[in-house]
């Protein structure tokens, strides 16, 4: 049972999962809520704090979200941002206005009250300002105008008389910047002040803690039942699938499903680590036909994606129908797959379904266990330490569940694969030569629908395009165009090229996230 936890209320902010990750970073474990969360669900919850995130919205605006206003007599200590700010302002009767100046980017915060919140942030050796100082990120169109009763400034910007506030009777905070991105210098620090000083949160949630809790979750979910788990060698699948088996031991059968989309050896390295590793019980199916008949003709990434995770799941159940027993399928979802996916915990867009959610069926046979629904991937990299699994496969990176499909653009086919396998197999390699592996989020190659003139041999040409991805990130909500050095992308293509027959051009994408995705598709 875990006692001290912070409830971060989502309004739509593209920041909202940042703050959540910044809170668990001090080993406090915090979960997201929609705005809209009912009392009861909170209470429930438990939280010892709660953070009212931002929000594209204006508090003026027409179905402007606001919460229950009972979260401010639960007599807990609650600390808005940006929209969160300007919401507690809004609500408890103060006044907010339209920003002569729209604030976006950095911004110099002067703080006029140092204790509690802002404890030990600012400095007066880095500001042309006698007071304590520090660099915040800004993002709004509003701000306060006039402050709520029992509420005064603790800090403010040029353009913000009220860049942060404070009701000390009742623990309410409020900031106008962002402390939960990188561009606040000493945003980890407020947080940290937030959750332990004011909130009382002692640091106790940790990997190892996780572990056991959930392996006791799983064993009384499962009972005398058994569980099926699919895997596909990559991190999220893998790790689930030792978890679970932890706790269950040979009530868990593993099942890979080579489905025709996969990576080079991909069967091969995923045997050889669970098996042989662990001693699990794994299944090898090769459903390749069956896939690629499903996915012959279709172009549409998100039918690919609706294509693969129906299949996924009917191999699943016509496997689960040999072994006796079994009620459950355990399956790594994360928390970044249910958020971009759905509105799961908030109003925030969907950008495209993902494998392990978007594609599963309505009427599933298989009941769902997903230790790792509320993980972000770094997470679950720290979870595999304490789990004692290789580095080699703690350190994989990302590969999506629909697999090479959503790496070769428009249609599927046997051929296509073949040319894309290989051009991966290379890029994988010279990186992985120039020690670059673990530096970069992901790396991949992607085959494009389209078709270039070339020169080979004195003759023409007219072949396919492979593009490189690479990008570094901290948890793939975010990410930038990795800056590879340019002789390692030369020997990138050089190979590509040369090796791969039916390629003659190579291009390397520099587009970060947002606004472009990781993968293409």
């Amino acid at each position: 049972m875990i006692e001290d936890k912070i409830l971060v209320l989502d309004f739509g902010s593209q920041y909202t999962q940042l703050i959540a990750r910044r809170v668990r970073e001090n080993n406090v474990y915090s979960e997201i809520f929609p705005f809209n969360a009912s009392m009861q669900k909170i209470r429930d919850f438990g939280p010892k704090g709660i953070i009212l995130s931002g929000s594209p919205s204006s508090v003026y605006a027409k179905g402007a979200p606001i919460p229950d206003m009972k979260i401010f007599e639960l007599g807990i200590p609650i600390l808005g941002i940006c929209y969160g700010m300007q919401l507690m302002a809004h609500v408890l009767k103060g006044k907010v206005a339209k920003s002569l100046k729209r604030e976006y980017g950095r911004a110099e915060l002067i703080i006029d009250d140092d204790s509690d919140l802002f404890q030990g942030i600012g400095s007066s050796l880095v500001t042309r300002h006698s007071s304590l100082a520090t660099v915040v990120w800004m993002s709004h169109g509003d701000r306060i105008e006039k402050f709520p009763a029992g509420f005064n400034s603790i800090a403010h910007t040029e353009n913000s008389p009220i860049a942060a506030m404070s009701d000390k009777s009742r623990h309410f905070y409020a900031l106008q910047f962002h402390p939960e991105v990188v561009h606040t210098e000493k945003g980890r620090e407020i947080i940290k002040n937030f959750i332990f000083d004011i909130c009382g949160c002692r640091p106790t949630w940790t990997m190892k803690s996780f572990i056991e809790t959930e392996k006791e979750r799983i064993r009384e979910l499962v009972g005398n039942q058994r569980v099926v788990c699919g895997i596909s060698g990559g991190v999220d699948s893998s790790v689930t699938a030792v978890l679970v088996h932890e706790a269950i031991g040979d009530a868990l059968t593993c099942i890979f499903v080579d489905n025709g989309v996969l990576r080079q050896d991909e069967a091969k390295k995923v045997e050889q680590m669970l098996k042989k590793s662990f001693h699990m019980k794994i299944k090898y199916i090769d459903a390749s036909e069956r896939f690629l008949r499903k996915l012959k003709g279709v172009k549409d990434p998100e039918r690919k994606r609706k294509i693969i995770g129906n299949e996924f799941i009917r191999v699943f159940e016509d496997e689960a129908m040999k072994i006796r027993n079994v009620t459950f399928l355990a399956q790594g979802t994360l928390y970044p797959d249910v958020i971009e996916s759905t509105s799961f915990k908030g109003p925030s867009a969907m950008i495209k379904s993902h494998h392990n959610v978007g594609g599963l069926l309505k009427k599933m046979k298989l009941k769902l266990i997903e230790p790792l629904r509320e993980l972000f991937k770094d997470e679950v990299r720290v979870l595999g330490h304490e789990l004692g699994m290789p580095e080699e496969t703690i350190n994989r990176h990302p590969f999506p569940g629909p697999g090479l499909a959503i790496r070769c653009i428009s249609d599927v086919t046997k051929e296509r694969l073949e040319i894309l396998r290989k051009a991966d197999v290379i890029v994988l390699d010279e990186i992985k030569k120039a020690e670059l592996y673990n530096k970069i989020w992901q790396v991949f190659a992607v085959l494009l629908p389209v078709k270039s003139v070339g020169v080979m041999g004195d003759e023409r040409t007219y072949d396919n395009v492979i593009a490189v991805r690479a990008v570094t990130s901290v948890d793939g909500m975010t990410a930038d165009w990795a800056q590879i050095p340019y002789d390692v992308l030369g020997r990138i293509s050089n190979r590509i090229i040369n090796e791969v027959k039916g390629v003659n051009r190579v291009v390397y994408d520099i587009s970060s996230k947002p606004p472009s995705t990781i993968e293409w598709e």
